[in-house]
């Protein structure tokens, strides 16, 4: 038989879990994914960090800049189901609503006249929508826009013998 208990004996792992420090994990970490991503995945991450999106180094660090800095102004919740895409704003004045305009393309939502007359947000969404269908409802101090998401089912093949 195997002697799995000379492997995972109970001293060998505390000895090896006291030794460690967060810091030497989280450094090895780091030299880990630089060494075996690319360096243009590497400046794509940057790049996506950048915009406010949290990478693997420095997570926790991103998220606390974005709850200090509010950098959506609208307060807007964007997610999608299976069938639609869901774009939420908190108004606390329903009035607020007839002052606004809100326009959409295949890929944004745009928001105008909220919360001044002249202010303009666009919102990417997450997935491409239809041009048509799109409904908004305000209910619980919150407008929520729906919108239905558009199935592309056509796709094309692009002849690479030719490479």
């Amino acid at each position: 038989m195997f002697p799995w208990n000379m492997l995972f004996s109970k001293n060998k792992q505390t000895d090896f879990t006291n030794k460690m420090n967060p810091n030497d994990v989280q450094s090895f970490i780091n030299q880990l994914f630089s060494q075996v991503i690319p360096e243009n995945m590497q400046q794509m991450m940057n790049q996506k960090q950048a915009e406010g999106f949290p990478s693997f180094q420095g997570a926790e660090q991103a998220a606390k800049e974005q709850q200090q800095q509010p950098s959506n102004p609208l307060q807007a919740t964007v997610f999608e189901t299976h069938t639609d895409v869901y774009v939420r704003i908190p108004l606390k004045d329903p009035a607020s609503v007839k002052q606004m305009k809100i326009y959409h393309t295949s890929n944004q939502s745009i928001v105008e006249g909220f919360p001044e007359p002249g202010d303009r947000h666009v919102i990417t969404l997450p997935a491409t929508v239809k041009k048509k269908g799109a409904s908004a409802h305000y209910k619980d101090e919150t407008l929520e826009i729906k919108l239905q998401k558009n199935n592309d089912l056509q796709y094309s093949e692009i002849d690479v013998s030719g490479l």
